[in-house]
């Protein structure tokens, strides 16, 4: 089965898994009408379900923000597993907006347009489609292999597994839910939420990253030879990540893993500074390439033991006490 859709406008969210968000903010209804078709009434989630059931959408006109957002993951917030799954593929003739392809593990593009960046957790590969350019994610190359399929100015070992991002296009979510043996390398500065939901890759940024740097990290390892945006490690589960400096709070509501940075770094609770261990440094000079005694140096930061907290109360005599809140 086949959709075919015309745009006489550029339209945001179009085949965005995550209906922008849906849990969070509920702006945009996934079984409303697309706005500014030609000739057709489909919704947003019919554009997604196509996919799902590995079909073909092929889009005239443009496409804006969030484009293949999270495209090919089994999102949990709707009663899916969190992993990826098997995915459709895209032709859109128009051109797309930053951020195409962000949190995207499954699935093609095929973009015959301009792509603005950044890019999403998305490689550019020759293309089977004439007139067409060809994009597959981050993950579904490290966790399903290549194929037949060759990149265009970035490098993949087979026999490693690694991938090497050369073409200096900043990219975000790089290797996001990967949960399979394997390393990115990016030369140059990586954009927002690379290792996103990842549980076993490693990615190793020769640069600078941005905000959300390690957010939601789940098992894998992300090393950064450079400075983080805000909110590095958010939401950790478990996993390591590695910086220089961080520009902003780390570690907000972090269930587990551990974070080290080079120089101190403010926290979010339940973040907090533990002692670097024995453990702590071989990792650190194995991941920064430095000496024992400039590895001891690192902040290590974890999850803290939660702080009872407490409310001030005034009494009739004029006095204060604090008691527990429940």
């Amino acid at each position: 089965m086949t959709i075919e859709i015309e745009l006489v406008k550029e339209v945001d969210h179009l085949c965005d898994y995550t209906f922008n968000f849906h849990w969070h903010n509920e702006e945009l209804d996934p079984d409303s009408t697309i706005p500014d078709q030609n000739g057709t009434e489909f919704t947003y989630r019919d554009l997604v379900n196509e996919l799902k059931a590995d079909g073909e959408i092929y889009i005239t006109g443009d496409a804006g923000k969030n484009f293949a957002y999270s495209m090919g993951a089994d999102i949990k917030h709707f009663g899916g597993s969190g992993e990826a799954e098997r995915t459709g593929r895209i032709f859109i003739t128009g051109n797309v907006g930053a951020e195409t392809g962000m949190g995207m593990v499954a699935g093609t593009l095929y973009i015959k347009g301009n792509i603005e960046q950044p890019f999403g957790n998305i490689v550019e590969l020759v293309s089977d489609a004439e007139g067409f350019r060809k994009f597959r994610s981050t993950t579904d190359i490290l966790c399903n292999g290549i194929g037949k399929d060759e990149l265009i100015d970035n490098e993949f070992d087979k026999e490693q597994n690694t991938l090497v991002l050369k073409d200096n296009i900043p990219r975000g979510t790089v290797a996001a839910r990967c949960t399979c043996d394997a390393k990115v390398i990016i030369e140059g500065d990586a954009y927002n939420g690379t290792g996103l939901l990842a549980k076993k890759a490693t990615i190793i940024v020769n640069g600078n990253a941005g905000m959300n740097t390690g957010s939601h990290l789940n098992g894998g390892t992300v090393i950064v030879h450079g400075d983080v945006g805000e909110f590095a490690g958010a939401y950790m589960k478990d996993g390591k990540l590695v910086f220089m400096n961080a520009k902003g709070f780390i570690g907000a509501e972090m269930e587990g893993g551990a974070i080290y940075s080079r120089s101190r770094s403010k926290t979010g609770p339940p973040a907090e500074k533990f002692r670097m261990s024995r453990d702590d440094s071989v990792f650190i000079r194995k991941a920064m390439d430095t000496g024992r005694v400039e590895s001891m140096l690192y902040n290590k930061y974890e999850k803290g033991e939660e702080k009872q907290k407490y409310a001030e109360v005034k009494m009739r005599d004029g006095s204060i006490v604090m008691r527990k809140i429940d």
